[in-house]
């Protein structure tokens, strides 16, 4: 499970770069053809590690509920986020990353609720949603990173 971890915080500060490098209005614009922007996907990869972990685990998360409301799996981006919201969302990328590792170290995810996946990927424990979780970061890191070069191609300096 080391690696899971190592490679889940690999991920989470090359988001966090992207983060703190992109300007506003480009993490907040929707290229053609997408749903959402770069800020959604990011907040996204957040909140679904909270759920697939601790809510599945019957645990309370580590993020406010009112982020899970805007960023979970069906949603879009709507109102743009506070500067707040945006700083503890960069905050939460790396902590939650941790903190699930010193959880995961102290064996607090005792149970866990079986959940299939959009993907039809049947999550049983919570190593299953750690293997799933770090194969869903890494399509949204895709995504974003598609969406980062159209939309900075789309710019004129």
């Amino acid at each position: 499970m080391k690696k899971i971890f190592d490679i889940t915080i690999q991920n989470r500060k090359i988001l966090y770069k992207i983060l703190k490098r992109t300007p506003p209005e480009i993490l907040l614009q929707t290229p053609e053809g997408y749903r959402n922007n770069i800020w959604w996907n990011i907040a996204h990869v957040v909140v679904t590690q909270q759920l697939l972990l601790y809510k599945l685990s019957n645990l309370d998360m580590r993020i406010d509920d009112s982020l899970v409301q805007k960023y979970r799996k069906g949603t879009v981006p709507g109102n743009n986020p506070s500067a707040e919201e945006m700083d503890n969302i960069a905050a939460f990328l790396l902590s939650t990353a941790e903190w699930a590792q010193d959880d995961y170290e102290k064996g607090v995810f005792n149970e866990y609720n079986e959940y299939t996946t959009s993907t039809k990927v049947t999550l049983r424990n919570v190593e299953d949603a750690l293997s799933f979780n770090l194969y869903h970061e890494g399509l949204h890191l895709g995504v974003i990173l598609s969406m980062e070069k159209i939309l900075l191609k789309e710019q004129v300096f």
